[in-house]
């Protein structure tokens, strides 16, 4: 039986360079989310890791090069966990129930990376800006596609229907605890049942 090939010294240090990679990212999620991005500083992020500042640059070129990948790996994350929760739903409504659910128990599972999901930047960010909500556009557009099924009463838009059940969901991880009488789950679903009775066609008419 032929022996397992020993990886090469340009093997090993690749997957190296790779493991302190990661380890950069988790400490600078976590300094970010703590801190605001403009409150850290590379030398803070450095400094978590026992870095000197200056090495730091052989992986980042930049603190913004480290926040877009943080923040396409957790939108990326939360794609494929809602996206397998709608194909559980066999209806338009629980379909958005299912989403609803995978969505905020997403965020309360990460819930030191919520200020991470969705920040905002002074204007003269405006590059930045731009790349961030493209990341989350294209996670959004879930929820546009799965709010365009739903057969809603005359007048009720969409858009807005999908941006309140957002908006609700997005805010609810700074008020919602763990053991409160409700889960994650039950706080979800408790919001899709509201928007369904009071929007849903035929509804209560």
């Amino acid at each position: 039986m032929a022996k397992p090939k020993a990886a090469s010294p340009d093997d090993q240090a690749g997957t190296k360079r790779e493991n302190r990679r990661e380890e950069l990212l988790r400490k600078a999620a976590d300094l970010i989310a703590q801190k605001g991005f403009e409150g850290t500083s590379m030398r803070d992020i450095a400094s978590a890791v026992n870095m000197l500042p200056g090495s730091l640059y052989y992986h980042f070129k930049s603190k913004e090069e480290m926040l877009l990948e943080i923040h396409q790996r957790v939108v990326d994350g939360m794609f494929e966990r809602v996206e397998t929760a709608i194909a559980a739903g066999h209806t338009p409504w629980e379909q958005l129930e299912n989403a609803s659910v995978a969505h905020f128990e997403g965020l309360i599972e990460s819930r030191n990376l919520v200020n991470i999901i969705s920040p905002n930047f002074p204007e003269e960010r405006g590059a930045l800006n731009e790349q961030i909500k493209a990341h989350r556009s294209r996670y959004e557009d879930i929820f546009r596609g799965l709010f365009d099924r739903l057969d809603l009463a005359p007048g009720v838009s969409k858009n807005v229907l999908r941006l309140q059940l957002l908006g609700a969901l997005n805010f609810a991880p700074f008020w919602f605890r763990e053991g409160g009488g409700l889960s994650a789950a039950d706080v979800a679903r408790q919001f899709t049942s509201n928007l369904r009775h009071s929007c849903e066609a035929g509804e209560g008419r």
